[in-house]
């Protein structure tokens, strides 16, 4: 009967560690094409304030800042803003500023 008692409880603690799975963090991915011909992927995720990039052909990641309207996003040489209305620049590797728009 031990044995009996001992799957049971087995069986009980899977079904419990199951239910009470943590659903993996909603995440946001967006490919943007810049006016000087830059294109860029940039990932957010649930409950992490960073930018997750990947921009010529490396993967940075870039830590939220201060800004007075809207998000903006800055590590490794790379500024991104992104305005409240959608308008979204990135500086990268000593370039002017570009516009950039999500395709």
């Amino acid at each position: 009967m031990d044995r009996h008692k001992a799957i049971v409880l087995a069986i009980t603690m899977l079904a419990v560690g199951s239910i009470n799975a943590r659903q993996a963090d909603a995440q946001t991915f967006r490919t943007y094409h810049c006016a000087d011909g830059t294109q860029f992927i940039v990932g957010f995720y649930d409950g992490d304030k960073r930018a997750f990039l990947q921009i010529d052909g490396e993967p940075v990641t870039l830590a939220k800042r201060l800004a007075v309207s809207g998000a903006r996003y800055s590590g490794a040489g790379i500024t991104l803003t992104i305005g409240k209305a959608g308008a979204t620049t990135i500086k990268h590797l000593k370039r002017p500023v570009t516009a950039c728009a999500v395709i």
